[in-house]
């Protein structure tokens, strides 16, 4: 009997958001609740900064995928399965079929950048009312867009690859440049897919139109070259000088001619440097989100539905310390009775906010009526995406 695969949780739409307040279900009613939110005292005992738990929802208009909104990954592409850890450790043929997937799509990701919702984010940073990030996404947008913003990567970035026997980092364009030499029919079907503008949807049947034909698995069908035919290049550092194995031995590491790794390798394998389904996130990263969380007064969610339990956890240990929480994301998330239930003695947004507002409409416009306070009080000041210093102006009205 063939073994069931493995469910993704929550591939499912979630239960519909209960709106707090009611008037944050328009841009205005929203930008007024998030004020309040930021300009109100914290609650007794906890610090007055934010901390902000951002997922795919917040990269979508920068033109990438989210995962379980109504066009996400899950739903519109209903073959679609993440490779597992231990089946890239384990399996060779995988690990082709993952490089080869990922060989297509790097260049949507590679020449995406931040949207008007990450530099807001920035500008929130500035004016002294958010502390750090934890983001679950591996785009690298936030350390683009708000350096000086502290950023925890939650979940690992795609800009590096790792290896998993010496754990050196390598650049994943640099990585992208070598599975190009070793797969030569490849590159020229991504050079063609990139000018039909295939790759620029994840649903199947728009793909089809443009000219990418996939197997019933949902894989590309590429004529004279299937997956098994993908290579992928071995770790350099340990090609050059094979580490040894835990009981002692030296590890192997061989390639073909053109420099491809080779299955007579026992180490040397280069994967992802994200925390792939089914893999632990490291515990220093894990200390580091939780200390993020006790070192904030009030936690601000963009984008997510907390579907991953890395996320919900740490949304659970903001509400266990009575953190007020806003949340911004189309659709349900985890816990939604949970959060929706805290009392909130002043119904305008100070104990809480959920609104289904779009991040990139909703941030900027709070920036910007944030902003026009911050005139009234102290003279003029900057535009929208502008460079700013910190000048942490609203301190006072958190005191």
């Amino acid at each position: 009997m063939r073994k069931p695969l493995m469910r993704i949780p929550y591939t499912e739409l979630l239960a519909p958001p209960t709106v707090r307040p009611s008037t944050a279900n328009t841009i205005p009613g929203a930008v007024a609740a998030l004020q309040n939110f930021f300009t109100a005292p914290p609650p007794k005992g906890l610090p007055r900064s934010t901390v902000v738990l951002t997922g795919a929802g917040l990269s979508v208009s920068s033109g990438l995928a989210d995962y379980r909104g109504v066009n996400g990954t899950y739903r519109v592409n209903k073959t679609y399965r993440p490779i597992y850890y231990h089946e890239f450790l384990a399996n060779h043929e995988a690990r082709k079929r993952y490089w080869a997937r990922s060989f297509l799509g790097w260049t949507s990701l590679h020449k995406a950048s931040p949207n008007h919702g990450h530099y807001a984010i920035r500008d929130l940073g500035h004016m002294g009312l958010i502390r750090s990030v934890i983001t679950q996404n591996v785009d690298s947008f936030h350390s683009t867009a708000h350096p000086d913003i502290p950023t925890l990567e939650l979940h690992g970035y795609l800009r590096s690859t790792v290896c998993v026997t010496c754990r050196n980092e390598y650049p994943r364009d640099v990585f992208q440049d070598e599975l190009a030499r070793l797969n030569p029919a490849w590159a020229a079907f991504l050079v063609q897919a990139l000018a039909s503008g295939a790759l620029d949807t994840e649903n199947p049947a728009e793909r089809k139109a443009k000219g990418i034909k996939s197997n019933p698995d949902g894989d590309v069908d590429l004529p004279g070259a299937p997956y098994t035919t993908f290579r992928y290049p071995a770790c350099p550092h340990c090609l050059a000088k094979p580490p040894s194995t835990p009981e002692g031995t030296k590890h192997v590491v061989e390639v073909d001619h053109d420099g491809a790794w080779k299955s007579t390798s026992s180490g040397g394998i280069l994967k992802p440097a994200v925390v792939m389904f089914g893999e632990s996130i490291p515990s220093d990263v894990k200390t580091a989100a939780e200390e993020a969380i006790d070192g904030a007064g009030k936690l601000l969610i963009l984008g997510t539905s907390l579907a991953t339990y890395s996320a919900w956890r740490l949304a659970k240990m903001a509400l266990d310390r009575g953190m007020p929480i806003a949340v911004v994301n189309t659709g349900g998330i985890r816990g939604e009775d949970q959060i929706s239930a805290v009392e909130d003695p002043d119904p305008t947004g100070v104990r809480g906010v959920r609104t289904e507002v779009s991040t990139d409409v909703v941030l900027p416009a709070l920036v910007e009526q944030l902003r026009q306070l911050q005139k009234a009080a102290s003279g003029p000041v900057g535009t929208v995406g502008a460079p700013r210093e910190n000048h942490g102006v609203f301190k006072d009205m958190l005191s």
